[in-house]
């Protein structure tokens, strides 16, 4: 069962030869780790590396054929006794965990398992701070700080620390784990599942605290250290707070314009999300309803809209923070859905404008009035509408224009129920009912129900003729 003389060869041979370096290989071991003296030998099939021939030998068991002892229970083949032994215990409750019920091999195992609930990473990189679980996830992603990323893909030219990542990362340039509904690939099995339930809309972890639900278990993770460790981790350029020290880097990301968008200039966390934005100049739409044809940015966009086919209503109220009035403006009291909301709100009653147009000075409450209004210096007219070709600046101009051509009218007056295609024409209305008149000429104190009737009424005052 055991390879006979390793010792006196570098290789052995199964069903293909399979190189085995050892420490006699002295030439270019040291060119795939950053541990060589430690881990003198490494295998040439997974970049593996060990302290001891043994173990070596041991590992090399797993590339071969003479996987010999099987587990009844779940079919696996192991290379020894020993190893099955081991195994056998995931099918028991020696090694369970109380939280989820899984079994581990071992002790160890399940101690290393058990991170998962608590969000304990207590293992640190040096270089950019993040925490890891493992001690080898942690190794793994140190190479990524080294010069030695010398695998390189000949697709899109990015470089990896070991074979065995640059062979998982090429799964991406192929189908062989390939969605089925948008096209996209991954790297393996797992992540095409996770990436699947984006399409289904099921969300199976659920925080026992809150009962907010996650695809992912990481997610999740992530989440529940919200509840225990509060958001200890603060931005020194903005004050943000953060649950942990990768959301900040996350964060940094923004301010240190590594993922800026070329042709606004809005910087992104990271670059999926400056992918995703990118789609808002270039009018790309890769996901399609295969109801109606109507296409989208993003998956998750299509998923909400397949809703109006299907009349799913999966999301119940559950004593929202809107109800809570968790976010509640203390001078109006006009409760919010999250407190950055609430915060852009807040603006309005202080007169703060932190957001400056660099070509006229005018300045903004929020930064997306403020690249709609750049849209005024550029000319740029990036929404057009595809019944009329007509464009504008900004997508919510956009929407209030279609509603023009579909005749859809969503807001209703509680007084009269008239219908109304925008927010802004029902409170208009509104005020014919309750007589109020907010906008006042500063000229001769004369009251208007429409700012548009304002504009008009200083012409008097101006003789400006249109």
């Amino acid at each position: 069962m055991y390879i006979q003389d390793i010792s006196c060869c570098a290789y052995y041979t199964g069903e293909s030869s399979c190189e085995v370096k050892t420490e006699a290989d002295s030439s270019d071991h040291t060119e795939h780790s950053h541990d060589d003296k430690s881990r003198p030998y490494a295998c040439m099939l997974c970049d593996k590396r060990y302290t001891r021939k043994k173990h070596l030998t041991r590992h090399s068991m797993l590339h071969s054929a003479r996987n010999e002892c099987l587990c009844i229970h779940c079919e696996k083949r192991f290379p020894s006794m020993s190893a099955l032994h081991q195994h056998m215990y995931i099918h028991t409750d020696k090694y369970k965990c109380t939280e989820c019920g899984r079994c581990c091999q071992s002790k160890q195992y399940l101690a290393v398992h058990r991170r998962s609930h608590s969000g304990e990473k207590p293992f640190e990189c040096t270089v950019c701070g993040k925490r890891f679980i493992r001690k080898e996830h942690l190794t793994r992603h140190s190479m990524l700080h080294s010069a030695r990323n010398a695998y390189l893909c000949t697709h899109c030219e990015k470089r990896f620390p070991s074979v065995s990542a640059l062979q998982q990362h090429m799964n991406i340039h192929t189908d062989k784990y390939k969605c089925t509904e948008c096209g996209r690939c991954f790297q393996s099995s797992e992540n095409l599942a996770v990436h699947r339930r984006s399409h289904s809309g099921e969300k199976p972890f659920e925080c026992t605290v809150c009962g907010k639900r996650y695809a992912g278990k990481s997610n999740l993770t992530s989440h529940s250290s919200s509840h225990t460790t509060g958001n200890v981790y603060f931005c020194t350029c903005c004050e943000k707070s953060f649950s942990s020290q990768q959301r900040l880097n996350s964060h940094m990301n923004i301010h240190l314009d590594k993922y800026k968008c070329t042709e606004c200039g809005k910087c992104f966390a990271n670059s999926s999300y400056l992918a995703v934005h990118k789609r808002c100049h270039t009018g790309e739409k890769p996901f399609e309803c295969t109801v109606c044809s109507k296409r989208f940015t993003t998956s998750s966009n299509l998923i909400v809209h397949s809703r109006i086919h299907s009349a799913e209503k999966p999301y119940k109220c559950q004593d929202m923070n809107i109800h809570r009035d968790r976010y509640k403006c203390t001078e109006c009291g006009k409760c919010y859905y999250s407190n950055h909301h609430l915060a852009v709100h807040r603006r309005s009653h202080s007169g703060e404008k932190p957001f400056e147009c660099t070509v006229c000075s005018k300045r903004f409450t929020s930064p997306h009035y403020l690249v709609a209004h750049s849209g005024i210096h550029s000319g740029e007219r990036p929404y057009k509408c595809h019944m009329c070709d007509k464009s504008f600046r900004d997508r919510k101009t956009l929407r209030y224009h279609i509603s023009i051509h579909t005749g859809y009218k969503r807001y209703m007056c509680h007084i009269c129920d008239k219908m109304f295609s925008h927010p802004r024409v029902l409170n208009n209305h509104i005020r014919i009912h309750t007589g109020e008149k907010p906008y006042i000429c500063h000229m001769c104190d004369k009251a208007f129900n429409r700012r548009e009737s304002l504009f008009i009424h200083l012409r008097v005052h101006t003789e400006e003729k249109p």
